[in-house]
């Protein structure tokens, strides 16, 4: 009996779509969710109240909603998993969802409105690290960057692992000190669990620190993986290797005013793999890092700056169980080494190396982020690097040979599209963006450029248009998915991020510190929310700490920093909306696709399956069903 994983829009069943990767999902080892309930403000009266459909409700669910112990609303099995109190209780009630099969009423989840709750999301507070000083006697501070979630207790509900970046982290192109990388767990309420230093032998900067947070033996708790050396201390003090080991580069005289040539680089000294404990933040398991630098020429130069880009992901590579993917290379040789994590041992699977032979064409094609999703319908993950496509066996499924790029999708882009497709933008200055097919690399369109095409962006935004649309930085238009302009360039969509807000199917644009709705009528973009009082990430990138369905129904939240760093603000949408999906945290290829988030370029989530306008009330597209 197989399951696959499909998405409902309010009604009966229909026939499965082609468009889905072939997990057997009675077999995949996946999280046991809670309810996700919240509760957030919006407005001085009302409560918002939403929570998730799980794949395990029967299709005929409704929910009781408690206030306080008392029945407030009974919600029926044919509508979104959204409620709004306008009569809302002081600060400190409890809400609490219960579901109701046949008639009969279940265990539920609570909520408490936290006192003094502001409008419209849900305060974190956060421990910013001391500022410290350089060996240069550059001073420097801290901001939250990059975030991941993941059930560090196995409560159903997740945490969050926050990145904590120094002010003078530096890009792989560039010399100088970097203050020490810091990683904290906080639970939702603001309890702080651990902090892990990375210490002063892993720089600090986009493409050195990936971290992985994910379930992978299947104990119901998450772990966290990420590349350590001589002097990390983890989350109970503990210190990794040589806590007196000193890696950095102390420079020598360049010219052109370059008076530190080299500087606060790491060409030498041991370079580990760490497995810790997601509740404790203690180190369970240390192993030398794969793919290991080596000599440093083998990358390209002599400096680290090729050597020294790294990636990570996890996949189902077996169809069954997560692995966790280091990856290390991508302008010229480009290394992926797969390890399974059984609770005590972290063995190896297997190692791709694009200097194998055999392996010449692999070369060259990765990203500064990468795809992860069941491409060619065996059950078992594939990993989108780039340009270029690898097997879950570790060989290489094809190479496009078009080199490397800033930005990809990857996703089902029309429901009569078979399989998933890549929307991507390339740096060669001739081949601009491809559109093509993820399992076997075919071109399906392109539009060619000239320039260094540094973004793209894939967003169903526009009804009249059937599929996801696609632009990118030179595309000079929006285009569909045979590669035909749908809309002029005359005013630019962001190429930065997207989120699924307002509760209808398409989906909006989140940009710096606004969603925007775009109006295909008046050809325009409209806010729907600013958050007011808050800084986002990675210079021109402009991307949240995390975006994605972190809590609530199947829309997704924003998490992201205050101007001061004293707190995270998860934005949750008040916006009620009528559609009723499983949560998308049950598709692998969406899940994974949060996972990832972090990896060097923030790219949005995105699913194994078509959502979007095409949807039609009545329509199961994807539901979790029985396949006798």
């Amino acid at each position: 009996m197989k399951r696959h994983l499909c998405v409902w829009a309010l009604g009966c069943m229909a026939a499965a779509c082609l468009a889905q990767p072939h997990y057997d999902y009675s077999k995949l080892q996946r999280e046991e969710l809670g309810r996700g309930v919240i509760a957030v403000r919006d407005s001085e009266s009302g409560v918002s109240v939403s929570w998730r459909y799980l794949s395990s409700d029967a299709m005929n669910t409704s929910f009781r909603i408690y206030r306080d112990g008392k029945q407030i609303a009974e919600v029926p099995q044919n509508t979104g998993t959204f409620y709004r109190d306008t009569q809302a209780g002081s600060a400190g009630a409890v809400y609490t969802v219960k579901p109701v099969q046949d008639g009969k009423e279940l265990a539920g989840e609570s909520y408490t409105l936290p006192a003094k709750a502001p409008v419209g999301y849900l305060p974190i507070p956060l421990d910013k690290p001391a500022d410290g000083v350089t060996p240069a006697g550059d001073t420097y501070t801290y901001s939250a960057n990059d975030a991941s979630i993941g059930d560090v207790d196995g409560d159903g509900t997740y945490e969050i692992i926050l990145k904590w970046d120094p002010s003078n982290a530096h890009d792989n192109a560039h010399d100088g000190y970097t203050g020490n990388v810091y990683f904290d767990c906080y639970r939702l309420t603001g309890e702080k669990l651990w902090r892990i230093d990375l210490g002063r032998n892993v720089r600090a900067g986009a493409h050195y620190t990936q971290f992985m947070v994910f379930d992978l033996d299947g104990d119901g708790r998450a772990e966290v993986v990420m590349k350590t050396s001589d002097g990390t201390v983890d989350g109970t003090g503990k210190v990794i290797g040589d806590a007196s080991a000193d890696y950095r580069e102390p420079g020598v005289p360049g010219n052109k005013g370059r008076t530190s040539v080299n500087q606060g680089r790491i060409l030498t000294g041991n370079e580990y793999l760490t497995v810790f404990n997601g509740l404790t933040g203690a180190a369970m398991k240390t192993i030398d890092y794969v793919p290991a630098r080596g000599n440093l020429a083998d990358w390209g130069d002599n400096r680290a700056n090729r050597s020294d880009r790294f990636l990570a992901c996890v996949a189902y590579l077996d169809g069954i169980h997560p692995s966790v993917i280091m990856c290390r290379g991508y302008y010229t040789r480009a290394v992926l080494a797969a390890f399974d994590w059984d609770g005590k041992d972290l063995k190896q699977r297997w190692v791709f190396d694009s200097n194998n032979p055999g392996c010449e064409g692999y070369s060259g094609q990765g990203n500064h982020n990468l795809r992860v999703g069941d491409v060619d319908g065996d059950g078992c993950d594939e990993i989108l690097y780039g340009s270029c496509a690898i097997d879950h066996n570790g060989q290489g499924l094809y190479t496009t040979g078009l080199g490397h790029g800033d930005a990809m999708h990857l996703t089902c882009f029309l429901p009569d599209l078979k399989g998933l497709q890549v929307w991507a933008s390339h740096e060669n200055r001739k081949d601009g963006s491809t559109f093509r097919d993820a399992a076997t690399g075919k071109i399906l369109a392109q539009v060619k450029s000239s320039i260094d095409v540094g973004r793209c962006m894939a967003a169903d935004i526009d009804p009249r248009n059937p599929g996801v649309e696609m632009w990118s930085s030179d595309s000079r238009g929006v285009r569909n998915v045979k590669g035909e302009v749908i809309r002029s360039e005359v005013k630019p969509l962001s190429v930065n991020m997207a989120v699924w807000w307002d509760g209808d199917l398409l989906r909006e644009l989140l940009d710096h510190n606004t969603v925007s709705k775009f109006d295909w009528e008046a050809d325009v973009c409209r806010p729907l929310i600013t958050f007011e009082g808050c800084a986002f990430n990675n210079g021109t990138k402009s991307n949240p700490c995390l975006q994605g369905d972190i809590i609530g129904d199947w829309r997704e939240e924003v998490l992201v920093r205050t101007t001061d760093n004293s707190e995270l603000r998860l934005y949750v949408s008040t916006i009620p909306t009528d559609y009723r999906f499983h949560t998308f945290l049950e598709d692998p290829v969406y899940r994974i696709s949060i996972a990832t988030q972090n990896v060097a370029y923030n790219q949005p989530t995105q699913p194994g399956f078509y959502l979007g306008p095409e949807l039609k009330k009545g329509e199961f597209r994807g539901y979790l069903f029985e396949e006798k």
